[in-house]
């Protein structure tokens, strides 16, 4: 079985479409499941997630027939995975042997990558990195704009972006200076501004010995960082860019560079964690003013009769 969440939603048995995941709650819940596979969930809390414009009892049954779709088509498709895990007041979605999704390719090598310099990677762990951004199609779900799969979203962007900048270290440091363009090339077409990633295009350019590739490069990031942000590089992508002129680069400030990108994953990781607290809060939220709503209701009918 295969489960593709990385730009449209596919989920297929034995190479064929599976039958039975075309309605897109069910889709869509599956797709959480899976998305945080490493926990057991309140139904409650899926309940108000999924259907939070409805009462409590409805979104309680709509999950219940949800959950029965989903549970019937992986049935059906002949295997005997128990990959829904159904209880009286919880649900899990646990990977069994032989079930393949791109969104646990995509978080194991990044867990596995995670605190080690580029220079220090294995080659097992290189290799582990490439399948990731090889899966990474397209964002998670696009088109879907729920909360919870924006904020989901957000955070697979930046370790995509964080797996990329490893594999350009990675390269430059084993003097690979075309995979490592090309991978700078794809981080640009996620963050245009990344101006981080031109002072490393410049220096991979010069040190493969393209001198006028690297000025280019730099003209390439102010007008990015111009047009996009309404700045000016910093001072020192412009004394690189300036070395690089003198062709006389004495040496990248590694350590910089490195903080720079540490911080350009944990800012966002941050920020993430407080978006979601604020749609947890919200959806606690909506759901005591619903229940508030059911007892004034309730109250005005008993007064009635």
């Amino acid at each position: 079985m295969r489960f593709q969440l990385f730009g449209k939603f596919l989920a297929e048995c034995e190479e064929q479409k599976l039958q039975g995941l075309d309605a897109c709650k069910e889709q869509e819940l599956f797709s959480y499941l899976l998305v945080h596979r490493n926990r057991p969930h309140p139904r409650e809390s899926l309940a108000s997630l999924l259907w939070a414009n409805t009462s409590t009892e409805r979104s309680k049954k709509y999950l219940r027939q949800a959950l029965w779709h989903i549970a019937t088509a992986l049935q059906d498709s002949g295997t005997e995975q128990k990959l829904l895990q159904v209880e009286h007041d919880w649900v899990q979605l646990k990977m069994q042997p032989g079930v393949w999704a791109d969104v646990v390719v995509f978080d194991d090598a990044f867990a596995v990558a995670q605190g080690i310099a580029a220079a220090k990677l294995d080659t097992a762990t290189v290799t582990r990195l490439k399948e990731a951004v090889e899966v990474y199609k397209g964002d998670l779900l696009e088109g879907w704009y729920q909360d919870w799969c924006l904020f989901e979203r957000e955070r697979f962007q930046n370790s995509y972006l964080y797996m990329l900048d490893k594999l350009m270290a990675h390269a430059t440091e084993h003097g690979d200076y075309e995979a490592g363009q090309a991978y700078g090339a794809m981080i640009l077409s996620y963050d245009r501004a990344s101006e981080l990633t031109y002072r490393r295009l410049m220096k991979l350019r010069f040190e493969a010995g393209d001198r006028t590739g690297a000025l280019r490069q730099y003209q390439r990031c102010v007008t990015a960082l111009r047009e996009e942000l309404g700045v000016k590089p910093e001072r020192r992508t412009q004394q690189l860019y300036e070395q690089i002129k003198a062709d006389d680069v004495t040496g990248p400030n590694e350590l910089s560079d490195r903080l720079e990108s540490g911080l350009s994953v944990a800012l966002p990781s941050l920020l993430g964690r407080l978006k979601r607290l604020h749609h947890v809060l919200t959806a606690a939220q909506n759901r005591v003013q619903r229940d508030i709503s059911a007892v004034e209701q309730a109250m005005k009918t008993k007064t009635t009769k």
